[in-house]
């Protein structure tokens, strides 16, 4: 594990090679396209068009990159471990101030709290790492320090 490292799912990493893919193969030449016949109009100074082509493109090859860095670093991560360690890939269930609730552990690309996916970089993902069912953990949270119990690891 490096400091680079990316935890996907294999079905983020699916979605992102789609996106690269449609980014390379359509989107780069319709930009480029655009760029033409807008230079075709004349002065580029005062060319709204061309300007926001030229921005389009930059913002397009800028994701490209960042797409590009991820799969290059990444890492698929499953949920086979039958240890009943919370890892990444882990579906957990707990307890705490707010009642009972569930997440799913991810990678920091694929976090999105509001559908239960918390990143094992977040403080509450990274409190559960290497918990186990029946354990009492301890989160530091903006709101204050908050008390979960882990009914259930998956």
């Amino acid at each position: 594990m490096t400091e680079n490292t990316q935890y996907l799912s294999q079905e983020k990493k699916d979605e992102l090679e789609e996106e690269l893919k449609k980014l390379k193969e359509v989107k780069t030449q319709e930009l480029a396209k655009r760029i033409d016949e807008a230079r075709q109009m004349g002065d580029l100074s005062e060319n709204a068009e061309y300007h926001s082509a030229r921005e389009e493109l930059a913002w397009t090859q800028s994701r490209v990159k960042q797409i590009e860095f991820i799969l290059d670093n990444a890492e698929i991560i499953s949920s086979d471990d039958n240890t009943g360690t919370i890892n990444l890939g882990s579906f957990i269930t707990i307890k705490g101030p707010a009642g009972e609730k569930e997440y799913t552990i991810v990678g920091g690309q694929e976090a999105d709290p509001m559908s239960g996916k918390i990143s094992n970089d977040s403080p509450l993902g990274s409190a559960f790492m290497g918990k186990k069912k029946g354990d009492k953990v301890e989160v530091t949270l903006p709101a204050g320090v908050q008390q979960y119990k882990i009914t259930s690891v998956k």
